[in-house]
């Protein structure tokens, strides 16, 4: 097979949790371990960080990489879904893995997929552990996909390892209550490993701190050694004055990154580059400065307040569940525009209605759906949106929605996509250049 078959073939014969739903989830680490046990189990040859959370790692992982980049380590890194290319999800120094490595992975293991029947997660994580050990990488950064004890991922141990926070999502698969979904995240802690937690919480706390317990690991929480006060938003970098909470010293630190939420995450990267310090690991406040403010240009990050037009506006963001929401819609409330639009689509296994709830009903807007068959159709969703106030109209896919939303703006109007992360990976950039005639009218 070439590349293109093999995409298909993984894509085809594996279940596929971005497309089926909860189908497609072994819940167990059984398959993993095996896969790796054939392949000489890559994953003790190298280094790595280990993050999970409901909102945030994505952004967390990215920061994390592009500092340890800039400080001279080869840096692997692991994360998903992907937006465009399959082989955005495994990069070592910003490089996706090539094209030729990932045909050569799945003839090797072909007969083993027939034998262990496995997911299409965990032979994405078996080949990215495969790739980093082949790539010689000193440390890894490896985001969880869903959950965390029963995580394809959860066979490392890390050097540190890393929960952002805790939110209701994936209820039907990590539990109902806060309390039972920190549960299974908590279950990336190792053994005498140190645990960051980003956002300390009533109701997580004992949760993270007896799993610690058990585990004898050190215990952080970054919200309560540092937070941020100040923003400034000026030629498509933020910059953030970070305060110590114990000294009140305070540093500015510049993202390329610009949603407002990026401050819990930057805290969040900040006490584990403390911890990696401590375990002796050369990290420079100038590759820290450096890693921060090229983090897009390093890792190749999109979609989290990923501005992609101007006069319009037009904003991509993954927000797909009520906290994530709860940030997109504080973030524009920060925003000056002249009339906002909003193009959502949405899956249909998330809390739909307390998202909607959360969204504007100033805004003008346009629901759609992303192409997969778990997306709730756009007909049923802008039903949905209806009870809840919010009016527009519906689009079968995301760049119809995105051509009839331009050829109705002004300059200084304000766009945002957002709703699903498969959403965001289907804009076509191009439209815009099909609308040009509408918008200089």
């Amino acid at each position: 097979m070439n590349y293109q078959e093999t995409i298909g073939y993984l894509y085809s014969a594996l279940p596929m949790f971005s497309r089926i739903g909860v189908e497609a989830i072994k819940k167990d680490l059984t398959n993993t371990r095996l896969l790796c046990g054939r392949l000489n189990n890559p994953h003790h040859q190298f280094k790595a960080i280990h993050i999970a959370g409901t909102n945030g790692k994505g952004s967390v992982s990215h920061m994390l990489a592009a500092i340890l980049q800039a400080a001279g380590y080869r840096t692997g890194l692991y994360t998903s879904p992907h937006l465009k290319d399959f082989r955005e999800r495994i990069r070592v120094n910003g490089e996706m893995i090539p094209e030729a490595f990932v045909v050569d992975f799945v003839r090797k293991i072909k007969p083993v997929i027939s034998e262990v029947e496995p997911s299409f997660f965990e032979i994405t994580v078996a080949m990215a552990f495969e790739y980093f050990a082949f790539s010689k990488t000193d440390i890894a950064v490896v985001e969880t996909g869903l959950g965390g004890r029963l995580d394809s991922t959860n066979i490392i141990v890390p050097e540190v390892s890393v929960i952002t926070n805790i939110g209701l999502d994936h209820v039907n698969i990590l539990g109902d209550t806060i309390e039972k979904i920190a549960f299974e995240k908590a279950g990336i802690i190792k053994k005498g490993v140190p645990a960051i937690i980003g956002e300390s919480n009533a109701l997580t706390d004992p949760v993270f701190a007896q799993a610690a317990l058990q585990k004898d690991a050190k215990l952080v929480y970054a919200d309560r050694q540092r937070y941020t006060d100040e923003y400034l938003y000026k030629d498509h970098v933020l910059t953030l004055s970070v305060v110590d909470a114990v000294t009140n010293e305070k540093e500015s630190i510049s993202l390329d990154l610009t949603g407002i939420y990026q401050s819990k995450n930057l805290v969040t990267v900040l006490a584990v580059i403390d911890e990696l310090r401590l375990l002796g690991w050369n990290i420079s406040n100038e590759a820290l400065h450096e890693g921060l403010r090229h983090v897009k240009k390093t890792t190749g990050l999109s979609g989290r307040w990923d501005v992609i037009h101007q006069h319009p506006t037009v904003v991509m963001d993954v927000a797909h569940n009520e906290d994530g929401m709860r940030q997109v819609c504080a973030q524009i409330e920060w925003m000056d525009y002249h009339q906002l639009h909003i193009i959502i689509g949405m899956v249909k296994d998330k809390d739909i209605e307390k998202v909607l709830a959360l969204l504007p009903v100033e805004a003008r807007y346009y629901f759609t759906k992303a192409g997969i068959p778990r997306a709730l159709p756009e007909s049923a969703l802008a039903a949905l949106a209806n009870r809840k106030g919010l009016t527009g109209h519906a689009y079968p896919d995301v760049n119809s929605a995105l051509q009839n939303c331009l050829s109705n703006t002004h300059t200084d109007d304000l766009v945002v996509i957002c709703g699903s992360v498969f959403l965001v990976g289907e804009v076509d950039t191009s439209v815009f250049s099909t609308v040009k005639t509408y918008l200089s009218q």
